[in-house]
């Protein structure tokens, strides 16, 4: 391994704190830029030796969809900015040119890493996407037959003239931009034609063995279209060309005071999403300037927004070719989750935890736990009735079924489905037109409020009285994310516990007024007042000779009065530490400040999403789980539940499992540093380290897979 790799990533730009305070100087560190940061660290995982091939590719694959992601909701603010000359806030001039700086720096990695490290390496596994200047006859001839027959029946190229406009170009499309020379058919001298790709042609396709002998040889869509560029202009000359890409703004904003059905005006707004403002341009390196900017105009972009790439103007779409290589040896060994350790299988889910809580560890674990729970609930002729929210559920039915079947039964059957989960917004509104086509309740949150908790209330008469269950989760209720993402989830049936639950059911159906709350603390109610006094008791704690420790797991941490409490606590000698996989704004281990805080991120084959707060003044320990980031969208915008383990070998286990191995990882940790540069661990190269979700997929290898 070169060792360029154990540099340190750059430095993040700072900015400074909104309120500066004597109490807390520190400068916090940049949001998007911390954004950008962690997904050098995940680029990391494309150049690890030890990381199965057609893995590392995959890893390039979900940096360029993150990327997208990024421009399609943090980039706007910075480009209208740039367009308006302003010089003060948070988006100013300077930081579009420092945010797009730092976007060209990873993508120009990104593609490094692609063309000089990944594709010779799968070059030597006989795996090669051939470009068109390096097919034999025999290949050009089978890359022709497919044009004729797959390809050119799709395409109608867009000559521009007057009556021709530029044609609307959807959202990460791929499209060819052509300069011609002659004449048209009418004798006239129009240029410029613009070849849009239709999205449902694979953007690889794999060649019969007859022309591709013992490799598995593959080409690009992009690249058996550039070969029959000039059949689509018969009479006309084809000169320079270039693949492009737009990426536009999409998060989808509906006013929802002012609309009478929020479903129905989400519908319109997906309708317009592909089509939003421009706010990232993509071409071919080789693209001349000419052309570049004919785009850039077209899309009313500044040269920063222009991104020159050395391959694929999409690398997300190349994932299709795991998919299509027969290699197991350059997969990840597939990874069997455990039943869950504390359910009995064929034993009632009911009766089990009428004795006891349930905890289950994903992916390590297998979210058939949670299945079974609400099958059991659908079967059960003594349950009256079944709540739950649905945030990301995915395309996999079988929840819904569950639901809709549960109706069928008889049961009472409510759904809080969140609309305006972002990029999900289509599938949710599909599933709840499902569900209320069946005769579920079906409600929509609260005004102004997304709804990230993840509850399942289940009602039961059991001889004269009314009991309940609940599973409380910090994940979605995804059965295929699940099996990707480290998650906790609790099955209860803990009386003041589902009491609460119950009580917030209520409050999204008709909001009401809370009651007084016995376990949980609900965003945007008292979630962010609790942990703030919950780190200054702390904090208070330490202030007088009392050992303090805070340990937080989460995925993002941007709040500015939760990080300023933590600067606060620890410099009052509370011992914190911060493990946080993405964005980080509070510097680690800046002298005289934050010198009790260290903040690590762990990034491994799942991807860390569990939120676990633990809080100890000398012998006495607390342990949350939740929904919740430390986002200020999540503590005041949306619905978000956190609730204590109160039992105490569950709460022990999650200090076990989820906070020990991640603070000791020596392998895929990385850890911040005050100048904003992020360190791999110290043990990051060596083949004998084992990180922490090797350790728990060990521990739990140790039990029958499902």
């Amino acid at each position: 391994m070169s060792r360029d790799r154990r540099k340190r990533h750059r430095p993040l730009t700072r900015m400074s704190p909104a309120v500066p305070s004597e109490d807390s100087p520190v400068a916090l560190l940049d949001r998007d830029h911390s954004i950008l940061a962690f997904n050098e660290r995940v680029l990391d995982w494309a150049r690890r030796s030890d990381v199965p091939l057609l893995e590392r590719l995959r890893y390039l694959c979900i940096v360029s969809s993150n990327l997208d992601e990024f421009f399609e909701v943090r980039a706007a603010p910075h480009l209208a900015a740039l367009q308006a000359g302003d010089l003060k806030g948070t988006y100013t001039v300077e930081s579009f040119r420092a945010l797009a700086a730092a976007a060209h720096r990873l993508v120009e990695r990104q593609y490094a890493v692609y063309n000089d490290e990944l594709t010779p390496a799968f070059a030597q596994e006989g795996i090669e996407i051939v470009s068109h200047g390096d097919r034999d006859a025999a290949q050009r001839r089978w890359v022709d037959e497919y044009f004729d027959r797959e390809v050119r029946p799709l395409l109608v190229p867009v000559g521009l003239d007057p009556a021709h406009p530029f044609p609307l170009v959807a959202n990460k499309s791929l499209n060819f931009i052509v300069r011609l020379s002659g004449q048209d058919a009418f004798g006239r001298e129009n240029e410029i034609a613009i070849v849009k790709v239709p999205r449902v042609l694979p953007r690889l396709i794999r060649m019969p063995a007859k022309v591709s002998g013992k490799k598995t040889l593959l080409v690009s869509l992009s690249s058996v279209i550039r070969a029959h560029l000039q059949d689509l202009f018969p009479g006309r000359e084809v000169g320079h060309f270039s693949q492009f890409r737009v990426t536009r703004h999409s998060d989808l904003a509906v006013d929802e005071d002012e609309v009478r059905n929020l479903r129905t005006a989400l519908r319109l707004g997906l309708q317009q999403r592909h089509y939003g403002e421009a706010v990232r341009l993509e071409v071919s390196a080789g693209c001349t300037d000419h052309l570049a900017e004919f785009l850039l105009r077209q899309f009313e972009l500044p040269p920063g927004a222009l991104y020159r790439v050395a391959g694929p103007v999409n690398l997300v779409r190349l994932v299709q070719l795991i998919d299509l290589v027969d290699a197991p040896r350059l997969l990840f060994a597939p990874y069997k989750a455990s039943y869950p350790a504390q359910l009995v299988q064929g034993t009632s889910i009911f009766e089990q935890l009428r004795q006891r809580d349930v905890l289950i560890h994903q992916p390590f674990e297998s979210f058939d736990g949670v299945l079974d729970f609400l099958r059991e609930a659908v079967g059960d002729p003594q349950v009256l009735a079944i709540r739950q929210t649905i945030y990301r559920t995915g395309a996999d039915p079988v929840l819904i079924d569950l639901l809709r079947e549960a109706v069928r039964r008889g049961k009472e059957v409510m759904a809080v489905v969140e609309l305006k989960a972002r990029f999900d917004e289509e599938a949710n509104i599909n599933w709840a037109e499902q569900l209320e086509s069946v005769g579920a309740q079906v409600v929509y949150g609260v005004v102004g409020l997304k709804t990230h908790a993840k509850m399942l209330l289940v009602t039961r008469r059991e001889g004269r009285q009314l009991a309940r269950y609940a599973h409380l989760s910090t994940g979605n209720y995804n059965p295929r994310t699940a099996r990707l993402y480290t998650d906790l989830s609790l099955l209860t049936a803990d009386g003041p516990l589902t009491r609460d639950v119950e009580a917030l059911f209520v409050h999204l159906a008709g909001q009401s007024r809370l009651p007084k709350l016995h376990r949980v603390w609900v965003a945007p109610f008292q979630l962010h007042r609790k942990l703030i006094e919950k780190v200054d008791v702390l904090g208070a704690a330490a202030a007088r000779g009392v050992a303090a420790r805070i340990v937080l797991k989460m995925n993002a941490l941007t709040d500015e009065p939760l990080m300023l409490a933590l600067v606060r606590a620890g410099r009052q000698g509370a011992r914190i530490d911060l493990i946080v996989r993405g964005a980080c704004m509070l510097p680690a281990q800046v002298a005289g400040l934050t010198d009790n805080i260290r903040v690590r991120s762990v990034i491994g084959r799942f991807l860390e999403h569990s939120r676990v707060f633990y809080f100890r003044a000398g012998e006495e320990e607390e342990v949350y789980l939740s929904s919740a980031d430390w986002m200020n969208r999540n503590m005041l915008r949306r619905i978000e539940l956190a609730w204590p383990v109160t039992q105490p070998a569950l709460r022990q286990r999650v200090i076990d499992e989820c906070l020990v191995p991640y603070l000791h990882d020596d392998r895929d940790a990385w850890d911040l540093r005050p100048d904003g540069s992020y360190r791999r661990a110290p043990r990051a190269e060596d083949p004998a380290a084992l990180g922490a979700q090797a350790a728990l997929m060990a521990r739990h290898a140790a039990r029958p897979g499902i």
